[in-house]
């Protein structure tokens, strides 16, 4: 079982480059597989999902050369089998090779797929779409079977923006017959990032980046290129790392308006940093203001950095109130942080108090999912003393190097075995 070791309380100084989105890579992959010949990825982050999602498309039959950042894949060749457990309950995104199956061959078998412990985290919007096209959605014991004669092009309104759903019902509605309107779509970059690839392989996606997305179906798609956009949460986490212990940090390789929900709520807690084109500067705020924060979808604040953010919080003059309406099970980092010396109440699932400041001590803290490792990483870097962090390959299937990349600024980490 590896764990992450810290010695808190050094400053952080040097250039942290950004990898490719987690978010996007993991839809791109599956998404190759709708391609009739050959497709490339490139910016592909060194993540542990992605080996899981490597995994599955050599089960599948996929020839795949991964090189450093570039993925080819070749699935002209695969073979639709049946999606076992083991190999689908390693990561939520596992789910993306269900519409691309379905989408291609309008057959898929495959168990349910895995992911953080954050909540609830139905798959109904997208099982609404598959049978909105015509297909017929079977559950049984964990397992989905989904068969279509034909699919065909509606429009599908989705209860809420997710995108998850969003990007499931472009990828079964590609190559269906007609046109699909996607109406309440979600508006992430990571999904103008999937449209991007599929229209390069010859589909016609058009809305990608609004709430309505319409989709004219084609019958193949070719060959296609696409590059990894950079990983907003990412960014947004080292970018939060410097506000707490940084000494003009920076981030580079970022699209700051994919990250503006961070940078102004940053603003309105009086933390100073410099933007330029594709990178920030940023030095450990003093005197913070403390805030109030809605996480919402894009372009609201992410859920995805609700976490990271409340180590920063903690230091924050006053009190700060946090509101989670994405998920319900999002606060598993609370308790690790009054640990080690925060003031925060929970006022029920979906709501805490941060009050500040608070000096923190170091402690053994256990990652219960990837962003509130994140979290834990964070918190760590500003405490005095030692902490050790466990169960930590959630945080390594989503941070690209971190070890690496802290080191390389003046973190004192480590990774080990125990």
């Amino acid at each position: 079982m590896k764990q992450i070791i810290i010695d808190g309380n050094h400053m952080l100084t040097g250039r942290i480059e950004i990898g490719g989105a987690k978010n996007s890579a993991v839809a791109l992959i599956p998404a190759a597989l709708l391609s009739d010949d050959v497709v490339t990825i490139d910016n592909i982050p060194n993540i542990s999902d992605i080996d899981a999602l490597n995994e599955i498309l050599e089960y599948l039959g996929a020839k795949v050369v991964h090189n450093d950042k570039v993925m080819v894949i070749d699935s002209q060749n695969i073979n639709n089998r049946e999606i076992p457990e083991n190999i689908s309950s390693k990561l939520r995104a596992s789910y993306y090779f269900m519409s691309a199956l379905l989408g291609k061959y309008r057959h898929v078998e495959m168990y349910f797929p895995g992911g953080c412990s954050i909540g609830a985290r139905p798959i109904d919007q997208t099982l609404k779409a598959f049978e909105q096209l015509g297909a017929k959605v079977i559950e049984e014991d964990k397992k989905y079977i989904i068969d279509a004669e034909e699919l065909r092009g509606c429009t599908i309104y989705l209860d809420m923006p997710s995108v998850g759903a969003t990007i499931n019902t472009m990828l079964a509605s590609v190559r269906a017959i007609g046109e699909t309107t996607i109406r309440n779509a979600a508006k992430e970059p990571e999904i103008v990032n999937v449209a991007t690839f599929l229209n390069n392989m010859g589909a016609k996606i058009s809305g990608a980046g609004t709430s309505e997305i319409r989709i004219i179906g084609v019958e193949k798609l070719g060959k296609g290129f696409t590059e990894v956009i950079p990983d907003r949460i990412e960014a947004g986490t080292y970018i939060i790392a410097g506000a707490l212990v940084g000494n003009n940090l920076e981030i580079a390789n970022i699209i700051p308006e994919h990250i503006e929900a961070l940078l102004l709520k940053l603003q309105e807690m009086d933390v100073n940093y410099k933007i330029t084109d594709n990178s920030i500067i940023i030095s450990k705020g003093e005197n913070l203001k403390p805030i109030r924060l809605k996480t919402l979808g894009y372009p609201g604040f992410p859920t995805d950095l609700q976490q990271p953010l409340t180590a920063l919080l903690v230091k924050c003059h006053g009190t700060s109130t946090l509101e989670e309406t994405i998920y319900e099970n999002r606060f598993k980092n609370v308790d690790y942080l009054n640990e080690m010396g925060a003031s925060i109440d929970v006022i029920n699932n979906q709501k805490i108090k941060i009050n500040g400041p608070s000096e923190l001590t170091g402690a053994e803290v256990v990652a219960t999912d990837l962003r509130a490792g994140a979290c834990m990483v964070l918190a760590a870097l500003a405490a005095t003393g030692k902490t050790i962090i466990r169960d930590v390959n959630h945080i390594l299937r989503g941070y690209e190097n971190i070890i690496e990349k802290l080191t390389g600024v003046g973190a004192k980490i480590y990774l080990e075995d125990k």
